[in-house]
């Protein structure tokens, strides 16, 4: 049976998926085939890179705000990725689609189209750093012709672009909204605005799933909050272990 594995964006909750794809493994869960959006697309390319879920968190866990962008002062943003690029290109030097051990989908915006656009050859970085670049806060990314930004604008958990292709599809989604709010900065209405539009076309995309995976107590979390990486890993490998069994990944004969 070929598994699919998609990814959900989240910023530094997206750390949750690499517990969660822990748990997976250590339940004899082979994944084949993998999509992702953002921070999705980071651990999904990491994993089809053949890193280990413990290697990934060691190499996420450095990805800080401070160390990731860098000024831009344009039109187009505040900040750029270039920190992102270099971390992602020391990870995977190939650079290139063809490096991964498995078939990967990334998902980004393309913004002057208003579509999703899914990568899944030539260049492996820019694809990546283009499905993270988040809109007024990040430069949109120019890369084959086209610009991008986000791909969790239309497609956050990118499942319908493995189901032709999969027998079964597990979703990993880490972007709850918490119903306790407190708008005590600009930045956090920023942000709560943003998941909320998100999970708009986050509904539709868990109907493509057959389980949908959704650590709870991640709404805790800010999106910027990568010092508590450990903290969000574990969450998504406990919460994986303990409400997940290897048959709830096994396609029901009826």
């Amino acid at each position: 049976m070929k598994i699919g594995l998609a990814l959900s964006g989240g910023g530094a909750r997206g750390v949750a998926h690499a517990g969660v794809i822990k748990a997976l493994e250590e339940m004899g869960i082979k994944v084949n085939i993998i999509s992702g959006t953002s921070a999705g697309s980071i651990v999904g390319s990491l994993y089809a890179y053949g890193y280990s879920p413990d290697d990934i968190f060691d190499i996420i866990k450095e990805v800080s705000v401070f160390r990731s962008v860098r000024p831009a002062w344009t039109w187009a943003g505040l900040l750029t990725m270039d920190g992102l690029r270099e971390l992602l290109l020391h990870a995977m030097p190939e650079n290139d689609f063809n490096a991964l051990k498995m078939p990967m989908h990334i998902a980004a915006t393309e913004i002057q189209r208003g579509e999703v656009h899914y990568f899944q050859k030539g260049e492996l970085v820019p694809a990546i750093v283009s499905s993270c670049s988040v809109p007024a806060v990040f430069s949109p990314v120019s890369y084959n012709g086209g610009l991008y930004v986000d791909g969790g604008l239309i497609d956050n958990l990118p499942s319908k672009v493995l189901k032709d292709t999969c027998d079964y599809v597990i979703g990993s989604h880490c972007n709850p909204i918490s119903r306790d709010f407190d708008a005590r900065n600009l930045r956090v209405v920023i942000e709560r605005s943003l998941l909320m539009a998100i999970n708009a076309n986050t509904k539709q995309s868990k109907m493509f799933c057959d389980v949908v995976i959704e650590p709870k107590n991640l709404d805790k979390f800010s999106s910027f909050e990568i010092a508590k990486a450990k903290e969000i890993f574990d969450i998504g490998y406990d919460y994986t272990r303990k409400h997940f069994k290897p048959e709830d990944f096994r396609k029901s004969s009826s």
